[in-house]
């Protein structure tokens, strides 16, 4: 970066890249009147301080440009290593080096500079930098006090030897979804020493758990592979065959891949583990499996032509479905890689892993299996009484026939599949119900699940407290074992949020994962929040949260293309806020009869907003969207409004609440792209591409377009850079990255997954592996889905019809979704527990778990640092007072225009608390850490009161008011600051005053 001013000029010629001793610095420089040239260090530090060291200086002469060669002499402490005479330079964020051309007669403010060049220097981890020489002898104490340093910090570094690429549980649906794990050379020497000489010779160990619950759909189904950084399968790569045997791949030295088959099966409906041990040319496959406490052992020995190569820092590794192969159905457990090593492995040591135990799918199962049983036989024999008597030849004996081994007990009588468990009574209720409605055609298992969900929100819509959860819970549980993944998720909610109910997380997980397995919206989303943070016991692990992110991700893609009834547009909607509060409406609302009315009278805009509300359902308008076709037509063929055409020829490019008619959408897009629509341009350019296959054509538009900063053009120019259609020019994955980087920093939802994609493999060579970042990402687009959307507008209706306790359900429901939005709303509710609805202790657990969620989210809400912060400040419950963190969250607050966070400062500096400088460095107000406390309380007060919230200028300006009393009494000088924050004060209060007097209503005679 260089500044000039008239034709002063300074330039580093050659500046280093990193701090090196003794660099042989040149620097161009001139000036237009006598100067000085000045060049300094400077350095950040991790505390927020930062130091200038002066390195040199000398005098610039008027005159044509000069240079001049410096040694650069830097500190030892940012050169070298430490080493006892050497301190530790580890505080240091970065450093950079800063020339100058100043003015004499100035002093050092920025004015005096005249012009300027920086360079930044990377700086090197303190173990990678060189040790100095020193010239003199050290003393022996010295030496001494150095060698025991040494001794004391001497300590193996962490190396991944044992690599744990799954420490829990996936559940697998089956497509093209799975977690991806890359591996780095070792930090020691030797070991990656040892490592690089045995790439051509393969040794080490694989092992995975797996459970199959459905056959693999496909000729291959993937259960754990190794893609290098061509984008092929390397050693080892396993997959499960549609017939259920293994298929093991391997590269081999000579780089030619050899694939065999094993020769046993894996069972269904069983944890088994399978294990690979590589040793140069030969593959020991191994499968063991439980049932019922049961081993089962295979084993088989595989020989190859070569030897097998394996590079384990090459490209990555992937359990379940990548791109183009698609995941083994099921659910993966704990994965394991000894790398470079091969342990004692027994087949007969082998134990099922605590976290499966744990969690106990196979016990939930079988006890699902035999309520389905039960549940058979009950809707049989019900099907059967609905027939007309003389249909029926004997009583039951011919299904029982029928049902083989797993009859019921056979008996002389005919009602004995009539007799219930009590906790079963509405489920066999509901199946006799559907068996007399439908008769002869049959009752399904998944439609009674259905009626006992149905029945469940039924009875949950007439609770008004938490106590009815608990007897709502078995219902939704048998829905659940009877394929409706919707109760198994609010029971996951139920059981992890104690609502109603014990609090039990490993069944809340278990139940998750039963629905997340079956592709439940809701519960993908709730997994992913789990292991992005890592609650519920669970470790926090961001490729697997982006497994289930970008799951759900994809489906909001296609929900959003393909609109129904049950979804709704998400609505980030806050219930402290009264202004979104009122804008919420319904058909029968003022505001949307109005609306109407002004669409009427050919108000463009009111035809604009009636549509987007009944096509996607915003504001509290349920959706309707052959409706809102009449609208997009009315406004695009009555009015000719440029928005209203662009949107009529999309719904009729798609089909869209109205039969597809692609010429006249053509027209109208035409229509509106000459009159300036980006959007209809690069509708034009998607129709070229789809339905002429011009994409030369289609090419300009968007390039057009994205220089008008659409964001879907860059995502539809990305789209045929990675294919290679874009024309004249080959595929191209990192342009076509580029592309989507930009379509989703303008908001683009696909092009936020296309972007996460990438971020979540990398491009070898070119783009890293950013997995936190790929699941930030996939995170936002998942959260826009519209089913969540129904969730969250269920919430806000009951919200404002002031029944809270609905209001909590269905906004806990989102917020264990990890949307943040809802965990406010959640704290709120239980915050100000209206009616008393929630139990003192139980609302207090839920404001500390909900608000700390809220603030640790990417945006937070100024509210919740606040209140995050008087929670703190205050420890209720079993909680200790933390007033280090209450003055972080409230330094939060403030830096995010949040008055009430000045004021609560201000408050702990008045009893006395000392802020920590990171807190005021934070705040802009480092150079008060010394100060006197007057100074530091009359700096935040002066923020409290000059920010935007009119509400709090009145207290702030009393609070600055009585610091300036105080500070009056044993400071003279303080006078004109005084009777400047009286007339301050004073003046705003006498005007509200007369303000007041004068909205006072006039007196009005009565007859009465």
């Amino acid at each position: 970066m260089q500044v000039f001013l008239c034709s002063d000029l300074v330039t580093l010629l050659n500046p280093p890249e990193e701090p090196l001793p003794e660099h042989l610095l040149k620097v161009l420089y001139s000036c237009d009147e006598l100067a000085m040239v000045q060049l300094d260090c400077v350095v950040y530090f991790d505390t927020g301080i930062i130091s200038t060291l002066q390195l040199k200086q000398w005098s610039c002469v008027p005159g044509d440009p000069k240079i001049r060669t410096v040694e650069l002499k830097l500190p030892d402490w940012l050169v070298y290593q430490s080493d006892g005479i050497i301190p530790d330079s580890q505080w240091v964020l970065s450093c950079m080096l800063l020339v100058s051309v100043r003015h004499r007669g100035f002093d050092d403010s920025e004015r005096s500079i005249a012009a300027q060049d920086v360079a930044m220097l990377q700086l090197k981890p303190s173990f990678k930098r060189p040790l100095k020489q020193h010239l003199l002898c050290m003393s022996w104490s010295k030496q001494m006090l150095q060698l025991m340093r040494r001794l004391a910090k001497k300590q193996c570094p962490f190396e991944q030897e044992t690599v744990h690429f799954l420490s829990s549980i996936f559940a697998s649906t089956g497509e093209t979804f799975g977690i991806t794990k890359s591996l780095e050379p070792y930090g020691s020497e030797v070991l990656e020493f040892a490592r690089a000489h045995t790439i051509s010779y393969a040794w080490g160990m694989f092992s995975v758990w797996i459970f199959v619950s459905g056959p693999c759909q496909r000729r291959l189904c993937g259960v754990f592979h190794h893609v290098n950084s061509q984008n092929d399968y390397a050693t080892p790569s396993v997959f499960l065959k549609s017939s259920g045997e293994l298929h093991i791949q391997v590269e081999g030295d000579s780089k030619a891949s050899t694939a065999f088959v094993s020769a046993f099966k894996v069972p269904m409906r069983q944890w088994c583990q399978v294990s690979l041990v590589l040793e140069g040319r030969e593959v020991t496959v191994s499968l063991v499996c439980f049932h019922n406490e049961q081993r089962t052992v295979h084993t088989m020995d595989h020989m190859l032509g070569q030897n097998m190569e394996l590079d384990d820092t090459d490209g990555s590794f992937v359990i379940g479905g990548r791109n183009y192969v698609e995941s083994a159905e099921g659910y993966f457990g704990p994965a394991v890689y000894y790398r470079n090593r091969i342990p004692q492995h027994s087949t007969s040591e082998v134990v099922i892993p605590d976290v499966l135990r744990t969690v106990n799918l196979t016990g939930w199962l079988q006890a699902c299996q035999a309520f389905r049983l039960e549940m058979t036989a009950k809707i049989t024999g019900f099907s059967l009484q609905a027939k007309p008597r003389t249909e029926l030849g004997t009583c039951l004996d011919a299904f029982y026939e029928w049902m083989g081994e797993e009859r019921l007990p056979s008996q002389a009588q005919c009602g004995l599949w009539e007799a219930t468990v009590p906790k079963r009574r509405q489920a066999a209720k509901l199946a006799q119900i559907l068996a007399l409605k439908n008769g002869a055609r049959g009752v399904s298992l998944p439609a009674v699940g259905r009626a006992l969900y149905s029945l469940s929100l039924h009875k949950l819509d007439r609770a008004r407290n938490a106590g009815a959860v608990s007897r709502i819970l078995p219902l939704l549980l048998q829905a659940g074992c009877l394929a409706d993944t919707r109760a198994l998720h609010m029971s996951s909610v139920l059981y992890s949020t104690g609502l109603g109910v014990k609090k039990q997380p490993g069944k809340a997980w278990l139940l998750a994962l039963l629905a997340a397995q079956q592709d439940d919206r809701l519960a993908l989303l709730h997994l992913g929040h789990l292991h992005h943070q890592g609650l519920l016991g669970l470790p926090a692990d961001p490729d697997l949260s982006y497994a289930y992110y970008a799951n759900i991700a994809k489906q909001t893609i296609e929900d959003r293309h393909n609109p129904t009834l049950e979804q709704t547009f998400v609505e980030a909607v806050y219930l402290n806020r009264d202004e979104e509060l009122s804008l919420q409406t319904n058909e029968d609302h003022h505001i949307f009869q109005w609306l109407k009315l002004q669409a009427h009278r050919g108000a463009a805009e009111a035809e604009q907003t009636i549509a987007r509300l009944l096509f996607w359902g915003q504001q509290g308008v349920a959706p309707n969207i052959q409706e809102a076709v009449k609208h997009y037509e009315r406004g695009a063929v009555q009015w000719e409004d440029l928005v209203s055409m662009y949107d009529y020829g999309i719904v009729l490019l798609q089909g869209h609440g109205v039969e597809k008619n692609v010429p006249k959408a053509i027209s109208f897009l035409r229509k509106a792209m000459d009159r300036g629509s980006v959007p209809a341009m690069n509708a034009l350019g998607w129709y070229y591409e789809q339905f002429e296959r011009d994409y030369r054509r289609a090419a300009q538009l968007w390039e057009q377009a994205d220089l008008l900063k659409s964001p879907d053009a860059a995502l539809n120019l990305g789209v045929i850079h990675s294919q290679g259609l874009y024309p004249g020019k080959p595929a191209d994955q990192f342009v076509a990255y580029q592309y989507y980087l930009r379509s989703a920093e303008r908001g683009h939802i696909r092009g936020a997954v296309l972007l996460a994609e990438i971020w979540n493999t990398g491009i070898p060579g070119r783009v890293d592996r950013r997995p936190s970042d790929a699941v930030l990402r996939a995170k936002q687009a998942a959260e826009q889905n519209g089913y969540l959307g129904t969730v969250l507008r269920k919430a806000l209706n009951s919200y404002l019809k002031n029944d809270m306790f609905h209001s909590l359900f269905y906004y806990t429901m989102a917020a264990e979704s990890g949307y943040a939005v809802a965990q406010f709303n959640v704290a709120y509710l239980c915050e100000n527990n209206a009616f008393g609805f929630l139990d003192p202790d139980f609302a207090l657990s839920c404001m500390w778990k909900y608000y700390n969620l809220t603030v640790q989210s990417q945006n937070p809400n100024p509210y919740a640092l606040v209140r995050m912060g008087d929670l703190l400040y205050e420890g209720q419950g079993r909680r200790q007072k933390d007033l280090l963190s209450a003055a972080e969250k409230y330094a939060q607050a403030a830096l995010r225009n949040e008055p009430q966070g000045w004021y609560n400062l201000g408050l702990l500096a008045e009893e006395g608390f000392r802020l920590p400088l990171s807190v005021l460095v934070h705040l802009g107000l480092s150079e008060l850490y010394m100060s006197d406390n007057s100074s530091l309380l009359s700096a935040l007060y002066r923020r409290c009161r000059d920010s935007e919230d009119k509400d709090s200028y009145l207290p702030c300006s009393l609070a600055l008011l009585n610091v300036y009393l105080r500070s009056f009494q044993t400071d003279r000088s303080a006078a004109i600051q005084f009777s400047t924050a009286v007339a301050m004060v004073i003046a705003p209060t006498i005007f509200l005053i007369i303000f007041n007097v004068c909205r006072r209503p006039v007196p009005v005679l009565s007859f009465n």
